[in-house]
């Protein structure tokens, strides 16, 4: 056997590149990381369960905690429309301010709701862009207090009509009919 000069010898013999780039030092790191799939279920798992606890099967749409809806004996279920709500002197499409009732209410006339009516006028028109063809329902419903005004009221009701909404809802609460049976909060 022959003497050798001192250093580095252990693995030098085994022909594959990638030891000898590891033994010789020039080894990098690996094209392929490891990924740790925990945190990545741990997220999704939190997802699904905030989707499952705020969806609502039945269709059901939160009511504004300052609103106290009328009864009524003769309901249907909740549609898929804009929704306009009054609240005190507030006015909201789908949870967005639309305009303010105080003008109405000072001067005790009905009037157009210019933010309202350009609120509706444009869901109307997306409506339109989204089902082309087909005949557009103009159906709103509307989420009023049982204490506001008769003409704000009226004033709604006729902002909505002259944007395109000729078919006006109110939701109420379910009252027992003659039979007895008690339903849930409707239209």
């Amino acid at each position: 056997m022959t003497i050798h000069e001192p250093g580095r010898r252990l693995l030098h013999h085994i022909p594959l590149k990638f030891v000898q780039k590891k033994v010789t030092g020039h080894g990098g790191r690996a094209v392929a990381a490891g990924l740790s799939l925990t945190s990545m279920i741990d997220f999704l798992v939190v997802t699904v369960v905030f989707l499952l606890m705020t969806f609502s099967a039945s269709g059901e749409t939160p009511l504004n905690k300052n609103v106290r809806l009328p009864e009524a004996e003769n309901t249907l279920d909740m549609i898929d429309a804009p929704m306009v709500a009054i609240t005190g002197s507030a006015i909201l499409v789908d949870g967005n301010p639309a305009g303010n009732t105080r003008a109405i209410e000072d001067s005790k006339r009905l009037q157009r709701i210019d933010d309202l009516f350009n609120i509706l006028k444009g869901k109307r028109e997306v409506w339109k862009q989204l089902h082309p063809g087909k005949d557009f329902p103009g159906v709103v419903v509307l989420q009023i207090d049982q204490e506001v005004q008769a003409v704000v009221v009226k004033s709604v009701f006729q902002t909505a009509a002259f944007s395109g909404y000729p078919n006006v809802s109110f939701m109420v609460n379910s009252a027992a009919k003659s039979g007895g049976s008690h339903g849930g909060g409707g239209e």
